[in-house]
């Protein structure tokens, strides 16, 4: 019995192995050829990483700030002098809003986040930001790649009479705001994947599947002409 158990244990390890390499090693559009990030490229992204999620910070100008002044009517103030980037991301809603730091680690949260929960986004104003850091990775679009990439995130939002619904009481700081989100959060689905499917509408490719952050980075090395750092 025992030897049975270890033999499955052994096999689903495995198999899950080959998707993430599978998922990191085919490309996501599967017949485009690599993309060229600097051609023609106005503007530049930075993913943020951290070992179990991406967030996707953008540079705040007059025309973002008219674009996502939806986030200021929901509560979150970014038309302020010392913010200089947005930061978006997507995930599980008990274990994004319950588990800011690890030593706050809860069973429940885990638990949903393994199985099915309800989405939230998580958005950060930010001052500057390290572009040299090796947790951020600066990735250059041109502007129909960027307008399609603000789209993407607007319509991550959950709405109600055109504004986005901010959850009560769900922040790490006076910085950063939880709202509702469109879509359900699983372990096959999460976070780093909206990221992997955003970056796909501002033109990059990605990984057919990368639900964490290493393999994501792989993909975007592999599938895509980067500037070396």
């Amino acid at each position: 019995m025992f030897i049975r158990l270890l033999r499955t244990i052994g096999l689903v390890v495995l198999l899950v192995g080959l998707a993430l390499a599978a998922g990191t090693l085919v490309p996501r559009p599967l017949w485009s050829g690599p993309a060229r990030t600097t051609v023609d490229a106005t503007r530049q992204i930075l993913v943020l990483s951290n070992p179990i999620h991406t967030d996707i910070a953008i540079a705040v100008d007059p025309q973002f700030l008219e674009q996502y002044h939806f986030l200021t009517t929901g509560g979150l103030d970014i038309d302020n002098p010392g913010v200089r980037y947005v930061v978006f991301g997507w995930g599980g809603r008990a274990f994004y809003i319950e588990t800011p730091e690890w030593s706050q680690l809860k069973p429940i949260p885990v638990l949903k986040a393994l199985t099915i929960d309800r989405s939230v986004m998580h958005v950060e104003r930010a001052g500057a930001i390290d572009r040299a850091h090796p947790s951020v990775t600066p990735l250059d679009i041109d502007e129909a790649g960027y307008q399609r990439l603000l789209q993407f995130i607007a319509d991550s939002f959950e709405r109600e009479n055109a504004r986005p619904v901010a959850i009560p009481d769900a922040a790490y700081s006076e910085n950063d705001i939880f709202f509702e989100a469109r879509g359900r959060f699983n372990a096959f689905v999460g976070c780093n994947t909206w990221t992997s499917a955003a970056l796909r509408q501002a033109g990059l490719n990605t990984g057919w599947w990368n639900p964490l952050p290493a393999t994501l980075a792989i993909s975007l090395r592999l599938h895509n002409y980067l500037p070396e750092r």
